[in-house]
């Protein structure tokens, strides 16, 4: 039996755990029998030309956790930025952990989506938003959404201001074997609302993680959202991240990727402007070296006049690492007075590394500023002689350039702490001594 089989299998198992007469498992249903008909998507498929799954499925994953598995603080707090007073989300092996969590329902809801499926409450926000922005076409999405049930659910009314960031945390012990994780978050921000939410996924043994993760978010009229992942994974854990995000009127939303590990990572982000004066950010670093794999493919569709997007994705590729970044900007032909700006730089430190870019603009509209581009290249050979001709050594001098390269990619994190921390892991990753403000 494949793993596609065992899926479908497994899918009555799952259903015996579930209320039926819930709305949502119709769609679970129909989404299952959709994903039948797909599959795994492969590299025939366009969008998937550079990244390959057939690794990845030849493991035999465990889908539902056997027992509940209980781990220390000490362990884990490194991963948590333990140095801010933080909301928590925090799951193992897919299963919640209300002693490492910090959960709210006081002016706003930081809490579990199983819960909002399941109570009557939240019955109006999930019938209006639950799988609405979602692709029915991408067949990951379609099977998350077969046994959606677990993850983040976060809700700030009108006018709320999250007081402090929110963190989701995912992580896979290796106790129950290679396992196969789905979590899925709804994440709502009403008109005038602000928050800042840090998501990461992370292996604690060498047992392999497949994570297949699904992220719809709401920004309604001029509300605020940042939006952090934090990607440094051991090399046995492969992630599909799918996020999609629906912006109304004046929102600013700004997304930040930090790719620095996991053998196989796969991003999906897709910004959908339903309003004018929307403002959309996707910044994305990755430094990754070995074997490692980062996938970005990314999407604005500009609905509406008078919006902008900037995203701007930089890589550094050593050993026989593989970059990918397939971008596109759409603008539909009422979006007049769009301006948009994608680029795509990247350094490649030796020949056996490989990179594929495909920056993409669709344009309809006639009164419009886009741009895009993209870069592959080494270091510059004289920046390079000038530092060594100033008694620094050659590989601190590459360092020193690479650092430069990366760094301006964090001028955007507006949480001091975490800015702090991502220096430190970029300065790590680079072998560079440098002294970070805190």
């Amino acid at each position: 039996m494949d793993f596609k089989e065992k899926l479908i299998s497994s899918f009555m198992v799952f259903e015996q755990d579930i209320d039926l007469s819930n709305p949502v498992h119709e769609i679970r249903s129909k989404s299952l029998k959709n994903f039948e008909e797909k599959g795994f998507p492969s590299k025939k498929q366009e969008a998937w030309k550079y990244t390959s799954l057939a690794k990845i499925l030849k493991s035999d994953y465990g889908i539902f956790p056997k027992k509940e598995v209980a781990i220390e603080l000490k362990d884990v707090q490194k991963y948590f930025l333990y140095e801010t007073d933080t909301y928590k989300i925090v799951f193992i092996d897919g299963v919640y952990s209300p002693f490492l969590s910090d959960t709210t329902h006081d002016g706003l809801d930081v809490c579990l989506l199983s819960a909002a499926l399941t109570k009557s409450k939240y019955k109006n926000l999930i019938n209006k938003h639950f799988d609405k922005i979602s692709d029915k076409k991408d067949s990951l999405t379609l099977l998350n959404t077969s046994f959606s049930m677990e993850g983040a659910y976060i809700y700030l009314p009108k006018s709320v201001t999250a007081e402090k960031p929110i963190e989701i945390m995912h992580f896979s012990t290796g106790k129950q074997g290679d396992f196969f994780l789905q979590p899925r978050n709804l994440i709502i921000v009403e008109e005038n609302a602000e928050v800042q939410i840090l998501e990461r996924h992370q292996s604690l043994s060498n047992h392999k993680s497949f994570t297949n993760s699904v992220t719809e978010i709401y920004a309604e009229d001029s509300s605020r959202i940042d939006y952090y992942k934090i990607q440094n994974d051991r090399e046995e854990a492969y992630l599909i991240d799918n996020t999609y995000i629906s912006q109304n009127t004046k929102s600013n939303v700004d997304v930040h990727t930090f790719s620095f590990g996991g053998e196989i990572t796969r991003n999906n982000l897709n910004f959908y402007q339903n309003g004018e004066n929307c403002n959309s950010t996707l910044n994305g670093l990755t430094i990754i070296n070995g074997n490692q794999h980062v996938d970005h493919y990314t999407l604005v569709s500009h609905a509406h006049p008078n919006c902008e997007s900037h995203q701007e994705y930089k890589g550094i590729f050593s050993d026989r690492s593989v970059g990918v970044f397939n971008g596109k900007i759409l603008v539909d032909k009422i979006a007049q007075k769009t301006n948009a700006f994608q680029q795509n730089n990247n350094i490649v430190i030796d020949d056996r590394a490989t990179v594929n870019t495909k920056p993409q603009l669709e344009i309809f509209a006639d009164d419009v500023k886009c741009s895009h581009g993209c870069t592959i290249g080494q270091l510059d050979e004289e920046a390079l002689f000038y530092l060594r001709t100033r008694g620094i050594p050659i590989n601190e001098a590459r360092g020193l350039l690479t650092y430069a390269f990366a760094n301006n990619v964090l001028d955007s994190v507006k949480i001091p702490k975490l800015k702090s921390r991502i220096n430190q892991i970029i300065s790590s990753k680079l072998e560079v001594k440098i002294r970070h403000e805190l």
